[in-house]
């Protein structure tokens, strides 16, 4: 528990920093963003300590673990139920960093678009418009997880910046 005024203030700007960064790595998922979303709060809690940061931090924790769960199984089911196997996802995933690397950021989503069209291109024996079909089945799919996940994380910076304002009032 930090102790002055001014080790709180560069906690919580700090803290502040590293959830904007992780909402943003929900988006381009370059870094984990719901962790670095779940172990911020909880850092950030034990530091400034009191009634305000911990409900903050742990309701936050939670909040960005059920974004986090919800957007895995939510296009889990959705790649099940459009039965589009994980071959080409994790091809699409690899192809996905190539991109990043050769043309940062957009590479990453046109990476993972053209990899995932070309795996479902050669699962279903070079036809193209069901390669299509289920290549936009499953970016629809990915697309939702991401906004159910960036929804939750969204609740949980708001309850960080609720809880630094009630603790900076007490």
């Amino acid at each position: 528990m930090l102790d002055s005024t001014l080790g709180e203030g560069i906690a919580t700007g700090t803290a502040l920093v590293l959830l904007l960064v992780g909402m943003a790595g929900i988006v381009l998922p370059v870094l984990p963003g719901s962790l670095l979303i779940i172990v911020t709060l909880l850092g950030w809690a034990v530091l400034i300590g009191g009634p305000a940061a911990w409900t903050a931090g742990l309701l936050g924790a939670v909040l960005a673990v059920a974004g986090w769960s919800a957007s895995t199984v939510l296009t889990g089911r959705m790649l099940h139920r459009e039965r589009v196997p994980r071959g080409p996802v994790l091809t699409g995933l690899v192809a996905a960093v190539v991109g990043m690397i050769l043309l940062p950021p957009l590479g990453l989503f046109l990476g993972f678009a053209l990899g995932l069209f070309a795996a479902e291109y050669l699962r279903r024996d070079r036809d193209w418009r069901a390669a299509g079909a289920s290549s936009l089945k499953a970016l629809r799919a990915m697309g939702v997880g991401i906004l159910v996940e960036f929804g939750f994380a969204g609740l949980a910076v708001s309850s960080f910046l609720l809880g630094s304002l009630v603790h900076l009032l007490n």
